[in-house]
């Protein structure tokens, strides 16, 4: 858009926005705008307008990884859904047939439907189609998919990483990290980052790969803390200097 916001400004104010998340979720995203908008002298609702599309960019990558823990998990899902007996195989197919029977009603239900609620589950499936077109029209699209990339795999890194500091989730397989990732991500969405869920929900998909309860707790606690702590320190390091900083350069 031909502003160019000083690094530091940037790195900043994303610090501030996770920081202000832990408290109140989704308030982060304004706060970021509300700050790269003062110090910068952007308009806020073009400012904001980026951060909607990195939101975009971020649920098409969450819900990549998700269907990549689907995909990793087809031998478990096969066993699962087909049985070793002739009942079994085909009790299965009609429940995959019916939910499948669901799932294309449910859509035309939405897609003519005029209660409010569904309207909004329209538009914001609308919404999600437009942002990722828009992200191809971008002057240096490719940069940001890059990115956007980039970022979400030093998200998986890091869970996988902290695997090493335990001995009995030292060789987790790549889809115990996979799941672990996605569920832990999850229930960052259901609670203020994932306060009281996150330890919960990763340690219930460790021990789906016979990790006793007590490491696969440890793990998740070490993970959520980790982050946490992170957030706390250098937002708050953050929200002292941004102000100094500006005022110096002014």
């Amino acid at each position: 858009m031909g502003y160019k916001p000083r690094l530091a400004n940037a790195i900043m104010t994303v610090l501030i926005a996770y920081l202000v998340n832990l408290g109140i979720p989704r308030a982060g995203e304004i706060a970021r705008a509300t700050a790269i908008s003062k110090y910068e002298n952007i308009p806020f609702e073009k400012a904001f307008g980026t951060i909607v599309a990195e939101r975009i960019a971020d649920v098409i990558m969450l819900l990549f990884i998700i269907g990549l823990a689907f995909f990793v998990q087809a031998d478990l899902l096969k066993e699962y859904f087909f049985k070793d007996s002739p009942s079994g195989t085909i009790q299965s197919i009609i429940l995959i047939s019916v939910l499948i029977g669901v799932v294309l009603l449910l859509y035309q239900f939405i897609k003519k439907s005029k209660n409010p609620f569904f309207i909004k589950v329209r538009d914001f499936v609308n919404g999600l189609i437009l942002g990722a077109i828009s992200i191809f029209k971008m002057k240096k699209k490719w940069k940001f998919i890059f990115h956007t990339i980039f970022i979400w795999l030093m998200y998986v890194l890091m869970f996988y990483v902290v695997s090493f500091a335990l001995p009995e989730t030292t060789h987790l397989p790549f889809e115990a990290i996979i799941v672990g990732f996605v569920v832990g991500g999850l229930s960052m969405a259901l609670t203020n980052g994932g306060l009281g869920t996150y330890p919960v929900f990763v340690a219930s998909a460790l021990i789906l790969y016979n990790i006793e309860d007590n490491p696969a707790r440890a793990f998740g606690w070490i993970m959520w803390t980790a982050q946490t702590l992170m957030v706390l320190l250098f937002g708050g390091l953050s929200f002292l200097i941004l102000p100094i900083y500006n005022r110096n350069k002014a």
